[in-house]
This record gives C-alpha cells, sequence and structure tokens, in this order.
C-alpha cells in the first residue's frame, strides 16, 4: 500500500444510512451526493448498510446484490475495531500508543498489520521528502484542531514539536517486527493512512465474497466505490463546496470503481482573531499549510496503488502539485485554489459537473 498520509477533509457527501444496521430487499432508493432521490431499483436488490464511529470519524458501509450478507458488516465492524486497536494514536491500549510511549527508550514489538502501516509510511515520507511525515504526532497533539481547546501555540512550544518531527529517527526492524523512536518525545500519528490501510482491507474482505457492488466511506475525506450501482450506472458522489454549509454542494462526480480521496482547509479549523487555522499542517514550518489551495481531491484505481498522498500535494502548492500528479498514470486530480479557481485533470472533464457560478473552472494541460 502507498498511497496517503495524514487525512485532511473535502468532505465528499454521499448521502449514507446514519444508525443501526439496515437490512432490506426490495425497492432500493439511489441518492445522489445532492441527497436527493434520483432513481430506484426496480428488481430486487439486497442491500445492507452499518455507520459506526470509529477512527475519530463516522465511517459507513453499504453493501448490494446478491452476495451481500448481514454477517459481512460484523466482520468489517470486528476488523475496523481491531485496526484501531492497533493504530490509534490516543489509544492507551493501542500498540501505536506504546511504540509512543517507549520513544527514546526501547523498540516495541507489533502486529505485522502495524508493522507494514508504519513500513508504507516511512516509504512514503521518502517518496515526498518528508512533506508527509508520520512523526507529525507532537505538532498534531499541540494544535489539537478539531478539538476543545485549539489554538496558537507559543514559538517555543512550536520550536520544541518541530524539532521532534524526524521519519529518518524512526527505526525499524522486519526480522523482530519492532518499531522504535530514536529521540524521547517523539510520536507516530498514522492518521489518515490508517484508515486507508483498513479500507483496502474492507475492500479485499468484499471482493474474497464477491461483492461486487459497494460504498465504503470513511468521514467523507476517502470513498471507496466498489463497482457501480447494482443496475450498472456509476456511483454519483457530491462534492462538497468549500465556502458554503455542509452538504452544499459544488459539484457532482460520476464514478465506478474507484477512490476518492481529498484535504481541504475547512472541516477541521478554529479561528482566531478572525485568522482560520486549519488541520493540515506543514512539517517544515509547524503552521497549517499556506499554499494558495482550499483542497485537493485525488481520484484513482486504488487506495494501494502509488498515488500521491493528497495532503502532501496540498501543501506543495498548485504548480507543483500538478507536476506530481502528471507523473502517475491513471491518477485524476482536482485542485481549489483560494481564488476560486478549479483545476482538473484531462480525465475528469467528462465524470465531473459544477454548479456554482462563482468558480472558474479550467482543464490542466
Amino acid at each position: 500500500m502507498r498511497r496517503k498520509w495524514i487525512a485532511g477533509t473535502l468532505v465528499i457527501l454521499f448521502i449514507v444510512a446514519i444508525g443501526t444496521a439496515v437490512f432490506a430487499r426490495g425497492s432500493l432508493s439511489f441518492l445522489s451526493g445532492f441527497g436527493q432521490e434520483t432513481k430506484t431499483e426496480s428488481k430486487e436488490t439486497a442491500f445492507y448498510s452499518q455507520t459506526y464511529f470509529i477512527f475519530d470519524t463516522v465511517v459507513n458501509v453499504k453493501l448490494y446484490g446478491e452476495h451481500a450478507k448481514p454477517s459481512q458488516l460484523e466482520y468489517i465492524k470486528d476488523l475496523m475495531e481491531d485496526m484501531d486497536q492497533k493504530l490509534s494514536r490516543t489509544l492507551e491500549t493501542s500498540e501505536i500508543y506504546r511504540v509512543n510511549q517507549a520513544a527514546g527508550k526501547q523498540a516495541v514489538r507489533v502486529s505485522q498489520d502495524t508493522f507494514d502501516v508504519v513500513q508504507t509510511a516511512l516509504d512514503y515520507a521518502v517518496d515526498t521528502g518528508g512533506l508527509y511525515d508520520p512523526t507529525v504526532g507532537p505538532l498534531i497533539s499541540l494544535w489539537n484542531i478539531g478539538n476543545e481547546g485549539a489554538h496558537i501555540p507559543s514559538e517555543p512550544e512550536l520550536n520544541k514539536a518541530v524539532h521532534l518531527i524526524g521519519y529518518k529517527d524512526v527505526e525499524i526492524n522486519s526480522k523482530e517486527r519492532t518499531i522504535k523512536l530514536l529521540r524521547p518525545g517523539m510520536a507516530l500519528d498514522l492518521g489518515g493512512i490508517g484508515k486507508e490501510y483498513t479500507a483496502d482491507r474492507i475492500a479485499a474482505y468484499l471482493n474474497s465474497q464477491q461483492v461486487d457492488s459497494a460504498i465504503i466511506n470513511l468521514g467523507g475525506s476517502s470513498i471507496i466505490a466498489l463497482g457501480s450501482k447494482p443496475d450498472g450506472q456509476s456511483w454519483n458522489i457530491g462534492l462538497q463546496d468549500p465556502d458554503k454549509a455542509r452538504e452544499e454542494v459544488l459539484g457532482r462526480v460520476l464514478i465506478k470503481n474507484k477512490t476518492i480521496d481529498s484535504s481541504g482547509v475547512y472541516e477541521r479549523f478554529f479561528i482566531e482573531n478572525g485568522v482560520r487555522y486549519h488541520h493540515i499542517m506543514d512539517p517544515r514550518t509547524g503552521y497549517p499549510s499556506r499554499s494558495g489551495l482550499k483542497s485537493v481531491t485525488i481520484i484513482c484505481d486504488s487506495m494501494s496503488n502509488d498515488a500521491p498522498s493528497s495532503t502532501a500535494v496540498f501543501i506543495m502548492g498548485l504548480e507543483e502539485g500538478i507536476k506530481v500528479i502528471k507523473q502517475h498514470l491513471g491518477v485524476e486530480a482536482l485542485f481549489i485554489t483560494e481564488d476560486n479557481q478549479i483545476y482538473m485533470t484531462p480525465g475528469l472533464k467528462e465524470q465531473i459537473r459544477f454548479n456554482n457560478p462563482n468558480y472558474t473552472v479550467k482543464t490542466i494541460d
């Protein structure tokens, strides 16, 4: 798995069932990203849905078709809980928490899952020159954005946190399956990369179960659209307008068997002295990134391919980000700038329709 990073959130508005599991057989309504019913399936179609609060976000899984079963939702729930127990930075019983507590002291033996995620994170840190760095934990904790008490840290606090960041000071031993942070105070934060690893595990499981129509929505920042709708049509996904309230969309994208991953400035933030501080941290400065972008959305075949990190691309900014996207075949991207320009790769031209006249849409050459 070589995919992203620390997940930011351009909210991708696929309407999900909130609450307990929904088990239904019969007429199935499909909902667009606009929250309106657009089509009702005339034939009988199995439909199972479950919403979970895990990884500090709402995760929704919808399964369709003759091979979909309620027991699969239980398996997925157990899988996510297991991964959270391994990868959470804040859960005191997790493996990553134990690794962080042992920073500067000793190596910690971990499960194969945790080892694989950390290995992938370190590989990606190398690939991005540290724009994605899994040791950003001290900085995330310091700003605490998205939680009560978020504030601008003092310069001494920021300097201390930034000096603790350094993926080169993570020592891993594949034979012993151990991880060691070499300096006291260092901390791993696997954020979105842990979610995506889990999502890939879910998708692989559903494929093994012959479920060929499903939506996995990880808090709005990442969506896996497995196959197509049961009637063969594309999934209709709404893209959040960055300047509007939740569920007001900028446009919609039609996809089949794709993943969508986004990073944006407006889902988690606080305002102090009239300035908005979002959660996408630049590990070089210790401050929220100031790249001139509102959001980056990446669409590709799988989270497990070599598509670039939307967070790293966001920090790079428009010009450098476009260069990186062009280096990856089969990867499409959408950039929204602070001056209301939308730049999209040519492959999205027929897939996306925008409905906000305040934005100017340009196709990347």
